[in-house]
């Protein structure tokens, strides 16, 4: 039986195209630079992209003032809108401590996870997922939506759990450890853990972003982990194991905090808060896989 030459070709060309979407490159690219256009009301925590109107979202995260007969206890943590060249546009106080924001293909909206989700530390008001509203010129506004309330399958309260809308699950990264879980937000238990292979890594865990890691989209290359005593980003697949890794610029001076927060992975760019660049700092936007 004779083989079909240009199916053969087909599929080489195939092979070579996915071999191609799946490189990670060995030194991490700018995609862009946002200087931070005032001061964080709390800590930056992460950034997201709306392709709808083509805006960055950086979130602020920080525990509510308790409340007294005058004051309602609510987070005074700001979002803030910039635009796809990184200029500023305004900010809001939906009244959340946000750790993640992303963007929800599913539901078109622009959604916040709040600290404490799984309520590891105890119940607080304005904890679970809510929906952030913007307005046709990108504006963040003040009022949200109830999306779901507290969920223990998400582990510690610290987490800054990734979002995949292709299968609507959670990837919670687990402090002082190599633990994922892997969370359906309809249900109450994880559905498994994915445990990172530190050791062909070559780190520890306190090397490493305590709580984040971000979902890529990219098949066999679907985890980064940002290595913050290494100035690199590491890449695993959804089993663990270690792929490769990409090397940030030198010339980056991370701090402790980069461990705990100031990291996101939106619009095919893993994010870093570079506190030193800046009168309030810059998110760096590097593209470490295509």
């Amino acid at each position: 039986m004779q083989l079909n030459t240009k199916l053969l070709s087909g599929l080489a060309l195939l092979c070579l195209s996915l071999a191609s979407q799946a490189e990670i490159l060995p030194e991490a690219e700018v995609g862009i630079k946002i200087p931070l256009a005032k001061k964080p009301t709390t800590r930056p925590m992460t950034v997201a992209y709306l392709p709808g109107n083509q805006h960055y979202y950086i979130a602020d995260g920080g525990l509510a003032p308790m409340g007294t007969e005058f004051e309602a206890p609510i987070s005074k943590s700001e979002v803030h809108a910039y635009t796809a060249n990184g200029q500023y546009v305004n900010s809001a106080k939906p009244g959340f401590d946000n750790r993640s924001l992303y963007y929800n293909a599913n539901s078109n909206k622009l959604e916040t996870i709040t600290y404490n989700i799984s309520t590891a530390a105890g119940f607080s008001p304005n904890t679970g997922i809510f929906s952030i509203e913007v307005n046709d010129k990108g504006e963040v506004l003040t009022s949200s939506g109830d999306i779901s309330q507290f969920n223990p399958a998400f582990g510690d309260a610290g987490t800054m759990p990734s979002y995949d809308a292709a299968s609507n699950l959670y990837y919670a990264k687990q402090e002082h450890g190599n633990l994922v879980f892997v969370v359906d937000n309809k249900q109450r238990e994880k559905l498994k853990e994915i445990k990172l292979d530190f050791s062909k890594a070559q780190v520890a865990y306190d090397d490493v972003s305590d709580h984040f890691v971000g979902f890529t989209g990219v098949a066999g290359n679907e985890l980064a982990l940002l290595d913050v005593d290494h100035k690199t980003v590491l890449i695993f697949d959804l089993n663990g194991q270690y792929v490769g890794k990409s090397a940030l610029p030198k010339t980056m001076k991370l701090r402790s905090h980069n461990h705990f927060n100031g990291a996101g992975y939106s619009n095919g760019m893993l994010f870093v808060y570079h506190e030193n660049e800046g009168e309030f700092g810059t998110y760096y936007g590097f593209k470490v896989v295509k």
